[in-house]
């Protein structure tokens, strides 16, 4: 019975919410739709305008979509705030300040810092300990949504075949689509560094347009394959709340070499367009390549162009984020080198990243294992090694219908990866 009553006083707040803040954005013309929570924004969200466009009217259906409440009537019935219109199924308030102050008397604060249209209102109330800039900093804004980003590109592509062959180039995600996060990365200080960095630069682009310092936000990241360079770049997206673009060069080397460059010209305005976003180029050491071979001058002529195309981008001026990860820095020369103002090292872990690496992504499974002993016996290995040992000792356990892991199970796994290795290794040598 305490359950069933707890559970309609949530649902009351939820439609409180929903009213209230419609309520405030609707006569609020300073507030935006980076003031609206994802949830209620991605409900309202017109593709034809890409905003939410005033006003908001709310309808029993409306509340069973954003929060899965049904018997939106029964919730309403003790709320004497709220007027339900049988035409239309419309809720309203009858009167905005006993809902507001019935609202505050929940004492729902988190729910109020999450929602910044919410802590715009009840920052200076009642002495409630509100801030309305941590709730707008801490929301993610409008052009981290996917149908924001989706409405974009249809915009930006008018002809349904130019946004497919567009999308051909490139890969395109929205932070809610990214799998990476930062607190699941382990990362050395350098690393931790560079990103606080950029998170400033971002937070201040336009103090820096002001003193003229433009050659910001443009990274390489170095290393070995599977230490973290990828992820990490993903990471950011959902760390930052920026869409991401990500292009492989060589999936953008036309087969008719002509199209190369217009190719890498499409990408880079798309990047701009888009922007404020992330451009992710992976494989950056193509550049190198394509410099020293005895390639088509078409190639040569495309490098040039994205050589350009990089001189010519900027995070402060364009709001682009440009990040490009090589697994062979030793190729590139200073013509590559010198575009990129930071160039971050991701080495293979030592033994303490390697156990730090072993306990994060063991620390959803039921494993009894001394991580200490695992980190020595693993020596040379990248971080997306020891996830590939971890995955086949959960698979080689369920086999055996065991979810637990013991130490056995890893030391086996790690001697069965290091014997594929060898045998790899092997078959390039003979």
């Amino acid at each position: 019975m305490d359950l069933e009553m707890g559970s309609e006083k949530d649902d009351a707040i939820e439609v409180a919410e929903l009213l209230l803040t419609a309520d405030i954005y609707n006569r609020r013309e300073n507030l935006t739709e980076d003031d609206l929570p994802p949830n209620i924004r991605k409900h309202y969200f017109d593709t034809d305008t890409r905003s939410v466009k005033r006003p908001i009217y709310v309808t029993s259906s409306d509340v069973q979509e954003i929060y899965g409440i049904e018997n939106v009537k029964a919730v309403i019935k003790d709320l004497s705030f709220v007027a339900f219109e049988e035409f239309g199924s419309q809720l309203r308030l009858t009167v905005f300040d006993v809902a507001a102050k019935w609202f505050a008397n929940q004492k729902d604060l988190a729910r109020i810092r999450s929602n910044p249209a919410l802590a715009f209102f009840y920052e200076n109330y009642n002495s409630l300990n509100i801030s309305y800039a941590e709730a707008k900093n801490s929301n993610k804004p409008l052009c981290a949504d996917r149908e924001w980003i989706d409405a974009k590109i249809k915009e930006l592509c008018k002809d349904p075949k130019e946004s497919e062959d567009l999308l051909k180039l490139v890969y395109i995600k929205a932070p809610e689509d990214v799998r990476d996060c930062i607190s699941g990365l382990i990362l050395t200080e350098e690393q931790k560094e560079e990103i606080e960095k950029t998170d400033k630069a971002l937070q201040n682009r336009e103090y820096l347009r002001e003193i003229g310092l433009y050659e910001i936000g443009k990274l390489l990241f170095v290393g070995p394959p599977g230490t973290g360079k990828t992820s990490t770049a993903r990471a950011l997206s959902s760390w930052f709340s920026l869409p991401i673009v990500e292009v492989r060069l060589s999936m953008i080397t036309s087969q008719y070499l002509g199209e190369t460059s217009k190719n890498i010209d499409k990408v880079f305005d798309l990047a701009k367009r888009l922007s404020p976003c992330i451009l992710l180029i992976d494989e950056f050491d193509f550049v190198a390549k394509a410099r020293t071979s005895d390639e088509h001058g078409a190639i040569k002529r495309a490098v040039n162009t994205l050589l350009k195309a990089i001189d010519e981008i900027s995070l402060v001026e364009h709001g682009v984020l440009l990040l490009a990860a090589t697994n062979h820095p030793q190729l590139l020369d200073y013509a590559a080198w010198r575009r990129f103002d930071k160039v971050l090292k991701f080495p293979l872990p030592d033994a303490e990243m390697r156990r730090k690496i072993l306990d994060k992504v063991l620390s959803r499974i039921d494993a009894d294992v001394d991580t200490y002993e695992l980190a020595e016996l693993t020596e040379g290995y990248s971080g997306s090694d020891l996830r590939l040992v971890i995955r086949e000792a959960v698979l080689n356990a369920l086999l055996e219908d065991r979810r637990r892991l013991v130490q056995d199970d890893l030391q086996r796994s790690i001697q069965e990866f290091s014997r594929r290795v060898s045998e790899y290794k092997r078959s390039f040598t003979a």
